[in-house]
């Protein structure tokens, strides 16, 4: 079963509510027009049963005067149909009418709107109609007098059953149907008036709901469609509006999130690919290494045993620096390490980091050399992840620095943070490797060059979490320079 749209909902329900409404108009105007009858014709007769218990003697000492009531009662309503006379005794029952025998169905009149009416109670009362027991009718009531004492009441019906007889014949006339006809015509054009509006109303939400539709699979149009402004009801800055608006912002942010993890799943394909294929090379040179010193140990001579375990011992020493920089590397990315600042002296952090270095940089006639303004203001920072950056920079200098070679660090003022920067004399940071330098998969896939690496990576979220960034800075010759800065005590 199809379902209905909102426009559609909208409609009927405005067609019902419109429907009983003009249904509840027209009760409520003939219901009013009917009252409004009653009381004219209640206050233009309300004196004429005084004048006839006045005009005409009903009633002697010896009681009432059946032929003097019965042509009383014939004469006026001969002269108008629409009335009923009756007389009642003080308790109400009809002791006199016109009526035609066998047609009064109600021998007593209850007394209670009679006196109501004689008290000057608001009009219209009605009463009861002796001949229509389910009826009740506007009427005129007067006191009968005899000798100064009540002896009953002159009931006059106001609108019989001849009154009745012609209203229905008149609302079969063309005045009612033309009222009927006028109060549906007014319907009609207030309902298509209420579709026409819903129509418009929900135009933005109908064109936002086409949108949104298209989202499924957006190549980006859908959203630049939902960000521009449709008609001058968009404009306005109405409530459809604002959601069209929010719902653009909504998409726009997860395509950009979408975006974002098909892309870090894709470092991720690669980074598994990079790793198994890093992991792979040097594996297999220890395996064979040590398989070669197991088949030939009793053929080998020390010197070349010797070599054989060195250039096992490295590739042991390679794999594990490699395992423990993807350690080191998933525990910053995994949010578990917390910054612990404190505030020292970044000249001294430098100097005990050198230290740890000299013996390496002699062993390949590389010289270690700093560059340390006095009175340099000391930095707030975790002291043990500053090392770690700065151990990693100089590593990656020495071994990617010829033999002979120099590296520098130099500290310097800046924007009242403190900058640090690493030079080296080595072969430089391909062009192709300088866009993706610092992010896992490019870290990895180095190729021969063994530029770069996932020292640079790790250092690169050591620095974001001291709201800092590694740098790689241009120059001209031969080397690279990285530089980053820190903020002075207390700024952190």
């Amino acid at each position: 079963m199809r379902r209905l749209t909102l426009t559609q909902r909208l409609s009927a329900v405005f067609a019902l509510l419109l429907l009983a409404c003009c249904g509840a108009s027209a009760w409520l105007q003939i219901a009013a027009n009917s009252r409004y009858e009653q009381e004219v014709v209640q206050r233009l007769s309300s004196g004429l049963a005084q004048h006839i218990a006045g005009s005409t003697e009903l009633m002697d000492a010896g009681g009432w005067k059946p032929d003097a009531v019965r042509s009383m009662f014939d004469m006026l309503m001969t002269v108008n149909p629409a009335v009923e006379v009756y007389l009642l005794s003080n308790d109400g029952r009809v002791v006199g009418d016109a009526a035609p025998p066998g047609q009064i169905m109600r021998d007593r009149v209850d007394l209670g709107p009679v006196k109501r009416l004689l008290a000057g109670a608001m009009l219209p009362i009605t009463g009861d109609d002796p001949r229509n027991p389910d009826a009740q009718k506007v009427f005129s009531a007067a006191p009968v007098r005899v000798d100064g004492r009540d002896q009953g009441y002159v009931y006059v019906v106001l609108q019989g059953q001849a009154h009745d007889a012609l209203a229905m014949d008149v609302s079969r006339s063309s005045v009612l149907r033309t009222t009927l006809w006028s109060i549906a015509l007014v319907a009609l054009l207030g309902l298509v008036a209420g579709l026409a509006a819903f129509a418009l109303i929900t135009r933005p939400l109908r064109g936002l709901t086409r949108a949104v539709r298209a989202f499924e699979g957006d190549d980006g149009q859908a959203l630049a469609a939902l960000e521009q402004p449709g008609d001058a009801s968009e404009r306005s800055g109405d409530e459809i509006a604002v959601l069209r608006r929010t719902f653009a912002q909504m998409g726009r942010r997860i395509s950009d999130q979408w975006r974002e993890l098909t892309r870090q799943d894709q470092q991720r394909r690669d980074l598994v690919a990079n790793i198994s294929h890093d992991l792979r090379t040097p594996l297999t040179s220890l395996h064979g290494y040590l398989e070669t010193l197991r088949l030939k140990d009793d053929t080998l001579e020390p010197g070349e045993r010797r070599r054989y375990l060195d250039i096992a011992l490295a590739q042991s020493r390679k794999v594990g620096r490699l395992a423990q920089e993807l350690f080191e590397l998933a525990r910053l990315e995994s949010g578990l390490v917390r910054l612990e600042p404190e505030t020292f002296s970044l000249p001294e952090l430098v100097q005990d980091v050198i230290q740890k270095f000299e013996l390496a940089a002699e062993a390949r006639r590389q010289q270690l050399t700093t560059d340390i303004p006095q009175a340099l203001p000391p930095v707030r920072a975790d002291l043990g992840l500053i090392e770690r950056v700065l151990t990693n920079l100089l590593d990656n200098a020495i071994r990617h620095s010829p033999p002979g070679g120099r590296i520098e660090l130099q500290l310097g003022l800046a924007s009242n943070r403190v900058q640090v920067q690493v030079s080296d004399s080595g072969t430089g940071i391909p062009e192709e490797l300088r866009a993706g330098l610092f992010t896992r998969a490019s870290a990895l896939n180095r190729g021969p060059s063994d530029s770069g690496g996932l020292g640079l990576v790790i250092v690169q979220r050591i620095l974001q979490l001291h709201q800092s960034e590694i740098r790689l800075v241009e120059r001209t010759g031969s080397g690279a320079v990285f530089q980053f800065d820190l903020a002075t005590g207390g700024q952190l």
